[in-house]
């Protein structure tokens, strides 16, 4: 009879046990916050999202993330209009809209190097006797008259075209722009219909690791110095938002240095990650577009004035502003609280 008792208690500590667990888990499940997130391009630039999102490292923080990809500035201006409660966009979105009244807040800035490369084909560059090893002024005037594929007008990509054009001495409006997703614009480069790229990995290394393309100018190395550092992949939301939903920005913060620190920490299993991501892309080409974006991201990955002043610069140079509507301070329009 104690036998058959004990047998009994022991079911029912194993039976509460299991429902302790579940409820528990249920009861985390209830605490995630939900969110949006906006993310413009299929790029490594992204890689911060991508890392959190299959590491777990969002639901770790607390939140329950949808992510949307609407491509160039749309993620952006969804943003603006309160579509999103969050997108990664460039610094140069940021300040452009703070120009026009419309302040934004970055709470984090997960690339703080440039990391776009501009390629062109190999015959172009081969019939124009060109030097990879010459300064940029002189890299830069194969540009003229050419048609580059940016992914969207007035994007951080198509900035960094027009500053490289600018430096080489180049209209930049004497160069078409084409904006094309990845895969319409690797068939456009394959067929000849465009002469260049300018975008962040993989799509540049893609191309430059089947031998198709010579480099004009390189980000990540240093084209242009003054560049470095940038407001790139960074982390925009509403300034009332914070207000409003201020455990959902400290839970995306957190989310964004976990993010780092795992990328840091962490590379062979974020190399997994991506090469899962970009299943079709050589392992060899997700390799060099790993480092590079490894490289670019910072720890932690705070926000400072000068990388906003800096993607404000691109602006001015690019000449999508004028050089007096250059924001006066940055202070405003960026905040390293959430970054615990």
């Amino acid at each position: 009879m104690n036998i058959c008792v004990d047998r009994a208690r022991r079911v029912l500590t194993g039976s509460a046990l299991v429902l302790a667990f579940a409820w528990g888990g249920t009861a985390q499940a209830q605490q995630l916050e939900k969110t949006s997130v906006a993310i413009p391009a299929v790029s490594f630039a992204f890689t911060a999202d991508y890392v959190a999102e299959d590491a777990h490292l969002y639901e770790q923080s607390g939140l329950d993330v949808k992510i949307q990809f609407l491509a160039g500035n749309a993620g952006f201006n969804a943003l603006i209009g309160g579509a999103v409660d969050f997108s990664f966009s460039s610094g140069t979105n940021l300040d452009r809209a703070a120009a026009k009244g419309q302040k934004m807040l970055a709470i984090a800035n997960m690339n703080n190097l440039p990391p776009w490369d501009i390629i062109i084909r190999k015959d172009i560059a081969d019939a124009a006797h060109f030097d990879p090893k010459a300064p940029l002024a002189e890299r830069a005037k194969v540009l003229k008259g050419r048609t580059i594929v940016i992914d969207g007008i007035n994007s951080a990509a198509h900035s960094y075209l027009r500053v490289i054009a600018q430096a080489g001495g180049v209209d930049p409006d004497s160069i078409t722009v084409t904006a094309l997703q990845p895969q319409e614009m690797l068939g456009a480069y394959a067929r000849h219909q465009v002469d260049g790229i300018s975008l962040g990995p993989p799509w540049p290394q893609t191309i430059e690791h089947d031998g198709g393309a010579v480099v004009i100018a390189s980000g990540i190395n240093g084209d242009p110095s003054w560049l470095s550092p940038i407001g790139s992949a960074t982390v925009i939301t509403r300034p009332q938002f914070c207000v409003d939903h201020r455990s959902v920005c400290e839970k995306m913060g957190h989310a964004m240095i976990l993010a780092s620190n795992y990328v840091h920490e962490h590379p062979a299993e974020s190399l997994a990650i991506l090469e899962k991501r970009f299943d079709k892309t050589d392992k060899a080409v997700v390799a060099a577009s790993f480092e590079v974006m490894r490289k670019a991201m910072p720890r932690p990955p705070t926000v400072t004035a000068e990388a906003l002043s800096n993607a404000d610069q691109i602006n001015v140079v690019a000449g999508f502003i004028k050089p007096e509507d250059k924001l006066k301070t940055y202070d405003d329009l960026f905040t390293n609280e959430f970054l615990r």
